[in-house]
């Protein structure tokens, strides 16, 4: 007798937030493309407020640090519960969301968005006690080289960077493909009509319906700009870009 096939149905792709503003979600994460794609179930978002876990009477999240010091600390205790609580299924990877942490990338996003989901913890006040950190292994990822007043934020705009690359949330897959960082350039200016506004044209070659020019001409823009904005990126285009190392050679026989 033949057995049957089991047929296992993917879950839809989680952010689980871990808060002491579960209000400030979803958000913006509740409009748009996201919105849509939430109300699809094409993905779940899913927030837990880490007061919850306090143990005492006044619900006590935080506490002062040791050795001195201005603000305050939230406690290891009362972060690990609701980790625990969070990461019982297995979901992650469990990301800290920290002005010291590793900048995010685009790579990043990717990687995450092809996973299960990700849960999320936001810091507030002076941050974490490192020692919750290090027991579970938190991944600490910082949205820029800015300071923000909590995790919240940064926690929206990453969800978002890892939604709109679901299946079936964005209308044009190409649309992604040309984007800022999916190459290791930035992306190239865009025009739409009128041709012509205050004096300024929209440049010919656009309006040429030669695609190969058209296609060429978006490279070539996208790395001048890349080149004069982001010295570090063209650096590291320069290096594996064949096209690139084509024109770096070509100056160096110039030269």
């Amino acid at each position: 007798m033949r057995r049957k096939r089991e047929v296992t149905e993917r879950k839809p792709w989680t952010a689980r937030v871990l808060t002491l503003f579960p209000e400030m979600f979803p958000g913006p994460l509740g409009q748009s493309l996201a919105g849509k794609a939430l109300e699809k179930g094409l993905w779940r978002l899913e927030t837990s407020d880490i007061r919850s876990f306090a143990t005492d009477k006044h619900k006590t999240v935080d506490d002062t640090p040791f050795g001195g010091g201005a603000g305050m600390v939230m406690r290891p205790d009362v972060v690990d519960a609701a980790l625990e609580a969070a990461t019982q299924d297995g979901l992650g990877p469990a990301i800290y969301l920290t002005p010291r942490g590793q900048r995010v990338e685009q790579a990043l996003v990717r990687d995450w968005a092809a996973g299960p989901g990700m849960v999320l913890v936001c810091g507030r006040y002076e941050g974490l006690d490192e020692r919750v950190i290090e027991a579970r292994g938190l991944l600490e990822i910082s949205l820029g080289d800015i300071v923000l007043s909590g995790g919240e934020p940064a926690a929206l705009a990453m969800i978002d960077a890892c939604v709109r690359l679901l299946p079936g949330v964005m209308g044009a897959e190409e649309t992604l493909e040309e984007e800022s960082f999916e190459r290791g350039l930035l992306e190239y200016p865009h025009y739409t009509r009128p041709a012509e506004w205050k004096g300024r044209m929209v440049p010919e070659v656009l309006l040429s319906g030669h695609h190969e020019k058209i296609r060429a001409w978006r490279h070539a823009e996208a790395e001048a700009v890349t080149k004069l904005r982001r010295p570090d990126l063209w650096a590291a285009y320069e290096k594996t870009s064949p096209r690139a190392l084509k024109h770096k050679n070509t100056r160096r026989k110039e030269d």
